[in-house]
């Protein structure tokens, strides 16, 4: 089978030809039918300490059909159309059991989207409703994530949000704010290109950063904010978080920053300021999101802004490192 492999930082995706893979027990075997480019898999290439190990097959936002199960697997069958979460567990611990192989001693990420096939756990698997397609399907990874982030946040209703960051997590946090009952939300971002996107999701008013950024964005708010979700992972924005949030108010993070990013511990800590990180989902979080790009809420559909096949995939990936200006690359890996 085709399929892009990282062969070290500073090097493009290498398109290679790899054995297929085969299930083992409680794993079936798909054919990916989509996958997206997270944020996460450039950073986790470009040599800051984090990286994925040489000769890994990276892309963890994936959907595609059953074509193999292994030995014990009950709930899959061939010909399924799924999306997994991409980490597997040991099945037994208490983490496991409540549908959260993440927090799970004995973790295994799963990865491979970016190839023609790939084994999957069936416990971290949901099947798609009949009126997904398999881009949807994709969007589940990423949906979760801000899904679970207003979760934590126990955003009241009416609560004023600001949301700072405008990719994918971001526009991903605003669609659920929005449907979780939030009042106004504003999103404040360094450029304006995803203005249009931002109002789409849910989104109230845009702010770009930067000179009289606070003023603006209350201004836009009509208010101090009562939640602030920090999508950059960028440093410095954890302390604008800070400054931003209402005394007493919450800031969630879920940038995945992986440098060092300071805060002013006297500032949070004259605003009594609640302030809590975030990452991934349950599965019961996952199936929520399928449940409700089901019942119409597509929204999330408008965030896809190219789909390129294994052949166009480097390139696409270096733009992106290179500070391209595209939401939420999709690969087919059977685009030609």
């Amino acid at each position: 089978m085709r399929a892009a492999v990282f062969k070290g930082a500073g090097r493009p995706l290498a398109i290679e030809e790899l054995p297929e893979p085969e299930p083992g027990p409680g794993e079936a075997v798909i054919k990916v039918g989509r996958c997206g480019i997270c944020g996460s898999d450039v950073h986790m290439t470009s040599g800051h300490g984090m990286d994925y190990p040489n000769d890994t097959v990276l892309g963890h936002e994936y959907a595609g059909e059953v074509v193999a199960v292994g030995q014990a697997v009950t709930r899959l069958r061939v010909g399924d159309r799924v999306t997994a979460m991409p980490a597997a567990g040991c099945g037994r611990c208490a983490a496991c059991l409540a549908g959260y192989p993440l927090g799970c001693s004995q973790m295994q990420g799963v990865v491979g989207g970016f190839g023609e096939y790939m084994r999957i756990a069936e416990s971290s698997a949901i099947q798609l409703p009949s009126t997904l397609s398999l881009a949807d399907g994709a969007l589940v990874e990423p949906l979760s994530v801000g899904l679970r982030a207003v979760r934590m946040s126990a955003l009241s209703p009416g609560a004023r949000v600001r949301v700072l960051g405008a990719g994918a997590m971001g526009l991903a946090t605003i669609f659920w704010a929005r449907l979780m009952g939030a009042g106004r939300i504003v999103a404040a971002s360094p450029s304006a290109r995803r203005r249009a996107l931002a109002e789409q999701m849910g989104a109230d008013g845009f702010e770009t950063l930067g000179e009289g950024e606070a003023e603006r964005i209350a201004a836009a708010l009509k208010g101090p904010a009562d939640v602030v979700f920090e999508s950059a992972g960028a440093v410095g924005v954890l302390q604008k978080a800070v400054d931003l949030v209402r005394p007493r108010g919450m800031i969630v993070s879920i940038g995945f920053c992986g440098a060092p990013d300071p805060i002013v511990p006297a500032v949070a800590t004259w605003k009594e300021v609640t302030l809590k990180f975030s990452f991934a989902y349950d599965l019961g979080e996952f199936t929520h999101c399928a449940d409700v790009l089901d019942r119409g809420h597509v929204e999330p559909r408008l965030m896809i802004s190219e789909t390129v096949g294994l052949a166009e995939l480097p390139e696409a990936f270096e733009a992106l490192r290179a500070g391209g200006q595209q939401t939420k690359v999709q690969v087919d890996p059977w685009k030609r």
